[in-house]
């Protein structure tokens, strides 16, 4: 193998490590060093020898060894390591580089391995080429989560721990010594001191600034059953990337997850939250739900005007003019309201039920996040907030 090749090799064997760890393989680095320096001696070429020393090596619980061949078959295709370097490997017996039939790498699998070869780091491929976080020449982009097989799910999970969420930031009431608009004159004064009481300059001062937060309010009631799985990974990942984060899920009841979705590894955020919530897929009431995080949660996480994420698709079992009363006070108290609907963008879907078209007078966004490329959209979306 050339020494691009092996550059080649080594980026994508670094990511499958990472895909293992978002599958819930918990592969120290260690391991992946003791995989690269195992490799050489092994011939790489036989595509069994490599799937049986990465086994051995990364896989250390008897339980997570069909996970592992899912994610080995699924990512490490006989020429999915050249669909990313964009090279075709040479036939075995030396031909001209065309592939064997049953390595045939088709559209929608190109896709998903593309989006989990993006580097981590500076969002490009092994190569250096750049390649897109959420790429359209496949079918992962834009497919339903409702529709997504375990191996797609793990593909997503390690696409949104890769986000960048920066909602901007809020300008406190505190002043702190700085390049800004007003005068410190106690800072002069201090200063004078040492000059015989002459003024030689003019220290400025400027409003401290803090990073805005954000809540999440999703809900988990029976409609939304097909997509609760999937939005759960996105708080996580979320939460994982950016603070101050808040989350808490509904459908009769409300339940604060935020401690829960802080642990490290996904599937035991999920478990934890399996755990404490004990309402999922109820019934819908959302104008109590917020009524009751107004009550219990509202000063504690919405004193600094965050920016709110409102999940849900709008069945509600409740009254409409509460739902328009809590919804009006969340605008009130938020830096920007922006409801998040899993059926826009589905055939014929309208929002006329009675709660949401009460409700969406007072919402300040109302955008979709059904797929992979709708929460890119929300990314980019709150990360312009503030040159907005």
């Amino acid at each position: 193998m050339q020494t691009a090749d092996c550059t080649a090799f080594l980026a994508n064997l670094l990511v499958f490590g990472r895909l293992l760890r978002s599958a819930g393989i918990d592969v120290h680095v260690g391991r992946v060093l003791d995989s690269v320096t195992a490799l050489p001696d092994i011939d790489l070429a036989r595509r069994d020898d490599v799937r049986h020393t990465l086994r051995a090596l990364l896989v250390h619980r008897h339980e997570q060894l069909p996970t592992f061949d899912r994610a080995f078959d699924l990512f490490w295709r006989a020429d999915a390591l050249w669909e990313a370097s964009g090279r075709l490997p040479r036939r075995r017996d030396g031909g001209n580089g065309e592939r064997e039939p049953s390595t045939v790498v088709n559209a929608e699998e190109r896709s998903g391995l593309m989006a989990v070869a993006v580097d981590a780091a500076d969002g490009s491929a092994p190569d250096g080429r750049e390649v897109g976080l959420w790429s359209d020449t496949g079918g992962l982009a834009h497919k339903d989560f409702a529709q997504f097989s375990e191996e797609e799910m793990a593909l997503a999970r390690a696409t949104l721990e890769r986000l960048v969420w920066t909602p901007g930031y809020r300008r406190t009431r505190r002043w702190v010594p700085g390049r800004g608009p007003r005068i410190d004159l106690r800072r002069a004064i201090a200063r004078s001191r040492r000059t015989g009481a002459e003024v030689v300059s003019l220290p400025r001062r400027r409003r401290r600034i803090h990073r805005r937060g954000v809540v999440l309010l999703c809900d988990v009631s029976g409609s939304m059953e097909r997509y609760s799985r999937m939005l759960l990974h996105f708080a996580h990942a979320m939460g994982r990337r950016y603070q101050p984060f808040d989350a808490f899920l509904f459908s009769t009841d409300l339940t604060r997850i935020t401690a829960q979705l802080r642990t490290r590894r996904v599937d035991q955020a999920v478990a934890a939250v399996s755990s404490t919530v004990a309402h999922w897929s109820g019934g819908t009431r959302i104008g109590e739900s917020l009524r009751e995080f107004h009550q219990r949660w509202g000063r504690r996480v919405l004193t600094r005007a965050p920016v709110v994420l409102l999940v849900s698709d709008g069945w509600d079992r409740g009254e409409p003019a509460l739902l328009r009363d809590e919804v009006a006070r969340l605008q009130r108290s938020s830096h920007r309201l922006i409801w998040l609907n899993p059926l826009i963008g589905t055939a014929d879907y309208a929002p006329l039920t009675r709660g949401l078209r009460a409700a969406l007078p007072y919402v300040d966004d109302f955008l979709p996040v059904r797929t992979l490329a709708n929460i890119a959209d929300l990314a980019a979306h709150l990360n312009a907030l503030d040159r907005g």
